[in-house]
């Protein structure tokens, strides 16, 4: 089991961690920019973020959460939901971003993230969440599909396919 928890400076030793293991050629995705700078700052960007102030031109307000099981109070992944969408984002990157820790991978962590956010985005006032991601990322396609995502199409974009999901919250 996992919670869904706000950034803070308590988990920093286990962010910088996170951060070392991610940039190891992996896509980085749902970090809200972790991979730039130091913890502190991006903990500050993070609550920025979230409240709408001090947005970079073309950026849209979003909410970081990590995602830290409960059994030994570990981080195990990062998920990012904006709170709109821009012209580019509904291209692709839409409203969730998300990212497993290399040594959780295939645990089922990231399927549950998105579960745990569908709620959040309801209160949000989305009704309609789209997430994409590229077509030969198969586990990202089935953690989609069993939180009820719908595949609207595939469009190419630099030379790369994208599927785009959509995911109802209300019901």
């Amino acid at each position: 089991m996992i919670n869904l928890i706000i950034p803070t400076q308590e988990y920093k030793n286990q962010l910088e961690l996170f951060k070392r293991n991610m940039l190891d050629g992996s896509p980085i995705h749902g970090t809200g920019g972790l991979e730039k700078g130091c913890i502190n700052e991006w903990i500050v960007n993070c609550e920025n973020y979230r409240q709408g102030k001090n947005l970079p031109d073309g950026y849209l307000p979003a909410t970081q959460f990590i995602a830290v099981r409960e059994s030994d109070n570990k981080i195990v992944g990062l998920i990012n939901v904006r709170h709109a969408l821009n012209d580019k984002l509904l291209l692709h990157g839409g409203h969730i971003g998300y990212m497993t820790a290399a040594p959780e991978r295939r645990k089922g962590y990231c399927k549950e993230m998105l579960r745990l956010c569908l709620p959040y985005c309801k209160k949000l006032g989305i009704d309609k969440v789209l997430i994409t991601c590229k077509k030969w990322n198969i586990g990202s396609a089935k953690t989609i599909i069993a939180n009820g995502g719908i595949l609207e199409n595939e469009i190419e974009v630099d030379g790369d396919i994208f599927q785009r999901y959509w995911i109802y919250t209300r019901g």
